[in-house]
């Protein structure tokens, strides 16, 4: 009976989310309507977009279980952190100036940003490599957590077959409709998330007699103890570090940072932030506060063997059918949209601000070439993916964990800070863009190398504190970039654009707004 139930919700899901991308063809006739909507997107997209982008399977089936794990009910912050920081913070303070610099500059990616800003080429498609190479096994990253759950409702599926259909079905819509067809599909896959993260936490606390009763049972079981529902948790200073690369990490990813390149006007901003913020507390402070109850199922011998990621579907195994058929939805949802903004994020930067630029010292590639181009790298990103995250399940590839582990930290690390001061800075340079690429990716690239035990540096206090493992080290490259970036650009100010001036008049323009947007000054 489960089974029927679960299969007539995927089939359901996935016949919507094709369809969307049949619709939304006409949407997807040339380069800025595919990649970005024809920055027309309003902000309940927008903010949908940004969110399901945001929170994936990772966030749900790894994350939640194990630093619900480590902290507890303080594994709540992260989720807050991620509403406040992540979303909040982040459509504050990059929203409107992104949306209004990179039309005046006539960018549609992150790299191709970075080259318009500080009119290099070469800085365009070094950070189109970056992004494309960690991308990948980010990627890949997305599809853990799905076997367990299928193997739930579909006893003896193999991996390889979720993970295909996941990957054929994500390609199809993206293909077919673009930023706007992935936007829509983005909007319904959030509701899906919102509803689902509320019923399951309804039902594990049912299952444990409520939320009081649960949290004794946390503060009293064989597992638990008194840390485990306190304010800040068993380990406050890990907990830090897992909130900053989490919450402000999203700043310097492109797929993140994209969304405000197409949303529509201010007002579409200002709702979009709310919209964001609220959806950000509802999915990740709820799949961070499920999480900390963790403690109260048996899954001692999954966590002593380093299997975090057992820990929520075991705790979902004991709920009715109808539950576990909305989770199943939740996740793939989760997972689907995420992928869908990477694959186009990584289709779009490696033929607009790569192959394009190569092309052009020859023969200006047309709008044609550049579609079939971005169509053709969303299908060779998509079976990459695909075949790392089949490979890593079922070879146990430990270089490919570990590549997972350290994209994050070192996107946001190379890009965050010179993205940041770029927008709101005069004197950024482009010495200090480089500094920040080599100094985030490098740092990652030790930490990596560190992760596979090639160097060891538990004998030196101050380094084996900074590669603790890729959480840490992927804060010290972001921070490490922030404070980096000002002090080599004062240094270096004659790698300053000449014509920075005209980058930054876009902000000086005259708008008339009504009375319920300024009061003015009366004369």
């Amino acid at each position: 009976m489960n089974t029927w139930i679960i299969s007539i919700m995927l089939i359901v899901f996935f016949a919507v989310m094709v369809g969307i991308g049949v619709y939304c063809r006409r949407h997807s006739t040339d380069v800025g309507g595919f990649v970005l909507g024809g920055r027309s997107v309003g902000p309940w997209l927008t903010a949908f977009a940004y969110g399901t982008s945001y929170f994936s399977a990772v966030i749900f089936v790894g994350y939640a279980g194990q630093f619900g794990w480590n902290f507890g009910i303080a594994s709540t912050w992260i989720g807050l952190g991620n509403a406040f920081i992540g979303s909040l913070l982040a459509w504050t303070i990059l929203g409107r100036r992104t949306r209004i610099m990179t039309q005046h500059l006539s960018s549609k990616t992150m790299p191709d940003f970075f080259g318009q800003r500080f009119d290099s080429p070469a800085l365009k498609i070094v950070a189109s490599c970056i992004t494309f190479i960690f991308l990948i096994p980010y990627t890949a990253s997305l599809y853990n957590g799905l076997s367990r759950l299928f193997a739930m409702a579909y006893e003896g599926l193999d991996y390889s077959v979720c993970v295909i259909v996941m990957a054929v079905l994500t390609g199809i819509y993206v293909l077919l409709g673009g930023y706007v067809a992935t936007a829509i599909n983005d909007f319904i896959q959030g509701l899906i998330m919102l509803i689902g993260i509320v019923t399951v936490i309804g039902a594990v606390l049912s299952d444990n007699g409520g939320l009081m009763a649960a949290m004794e049972g946390l503060a009293t079981g064989e597992n638990g103890g008194w840390e485990y529902t306190s304010f800040l948790g068993a380990d406050p200073l890990f907990l830090l570090f897992v909130v900053l690369l989490t919450s402000l990490g999203t700043w310097g990813l492109p797929q993140m940072v994209g969304k405000f390149y197409a949303i529509k006007d201010e007002a579409a901003i200002r709702k979009g932030t709310i919209i964001s913020t609220v959806f950000a507390i509802i999915v990740a402070g709820g799949c961070y506060f499920l999480g900390g109850f963790g403690r109260l199922y048996d899954v001692s011998d999954a966590v002593a063997i380093g299997d975090f990621d057992a820990i929520i579907p075991t705790m979902l195994s004991t709920l009715p059918g109808i539950i576990i058929a909305i989770v199943i939805v939740l996740v793939l949802s989760a997972s689907m949209s995420t992928l869908s903004s990477l694959v186009l994020t990584s289709g779009s930067t490696v033929t607009l601000d790569f192959i394009a630029p190569l092309r052009e010292k020859k023969k200006p590639m047309s709008e044609k070439a550049k579609m079939l181009c971005i169509r053709g790298f969303i299908v060779l990103f998509i079976v990459i993916s695909a075949i790392i995250a089949i490979s890593q399940y079922h070879n146990k590839n430990m270089l490919i964990a570990q590549m997972m582990g350290v994209s994050w930290g070192a996107l946001a690390g190379a890009f965050l800070a010179p993205f940041l001061y770029g927008l709101y800075w005069k004197k950024t340079t482009k010495a200090a863009v480089v500094v920040s690429f080599v100094f985030g990716v490098g740092l990652e690239i030790v930490q990596l190398l560190i992760s596979m035990k090639l160097f060891d540096v538990s004998g030196i206090p101050v380094l084996s504190f900074v590669f603790k493992n890729s959480l840490y080290s992927g804060v010290f490259a972001m921070v490490g970039g922030l404070i980096l970036v000002p002090i080599v650009s004062l240094l270096t100010q004659k790698t300053k654009p000449a014509n920075v001036e005209e980058k930054f008049a876009c902000y000086k323009k005259t708008a008339t707004v009504e009375v319920t947007d300024s009061l003015g000054e009366e004369k």
